[in-house]
């Protein structure tokens, strides 16, 4: 059986500011089911972003959870990152999710997977889904060597790069951007 895919997130730092954006695609195997799917959450007033990539509905159940984890954390990001990792590996209904989790605030940018797994690399930029790798390489390069683009330019020049390349990423993009200063 086919399962519902939700694709291409990336996210940049840059100049006090982070923004994360996902483009609309939804697939179902190799057919495109939906365009302009919102995959992007706002949570905690707007401080924390939250996008995802993979089964869809396994990814919008892991969203509601996290948001749960930053209530009980009192809204400390990565408190609520280790503690949705650790009940994603050890809980024997959520080790079967199939998704990866990107979330932002001022302080963070974080990338969770099933597996335990809480990345944030040094640079600011993530990327997840199908066109991850791809987003990820042209948002490198667009903060390297276009100085003028702010973070929320960055990740929508990334997707549309992604958009032309990847089969699974469209130019139906959103961007939210969270203040970091």
């Amino acid at each position: 059986m086919d399962v519902f895919r939700a694709t291409t997130i990336v996210s940049a730092r840059k100049d006090g500011k982070v923004a994360l954006g996902g483009d609309g695609q939804v697939t179902v195997g190799n057919t495109i089911m939906k365009s302009s799917a919102c995959k992007i959450r706002s949570l905690n007033k707007g401080q924390v972003l939250c996008g995802f990539a993979g089964s869809a509905a396994d990814a919008l159940a892991l969203v509601d959870r996290f948001e749960a984890k930053l209530a009980d954390a009192q809204n400390h990001v990565l408190k609520a990152a280790v503690a949705l990792a650790k009940e994603w590996r050890t809980d024997r209904a959520m080790r079967r999710l199939e998704a990866l989790m990107a979330i932002v605030d001022k302080n963070h940018s974080l990338i969770l997977s099933g597996t335990g797994d809480i990345i944030e690399p040094e640079d600011g930029i993530i990327a997840i889904g199908s066109g991850g790798p791809m987003a990820c390489a042209a948002a490198k390069a667009l903060l390297k060597h276009a100085p003028q683009l702010s973070a929320s330019d960055i990740v929508e020049e990334a997707l549309k790069v992604t958009a032309g390349i990847c089969i699974y990423t469209n130019d139906h993009i959103s961007v939210k951007e969270v203040d970091c200063k």
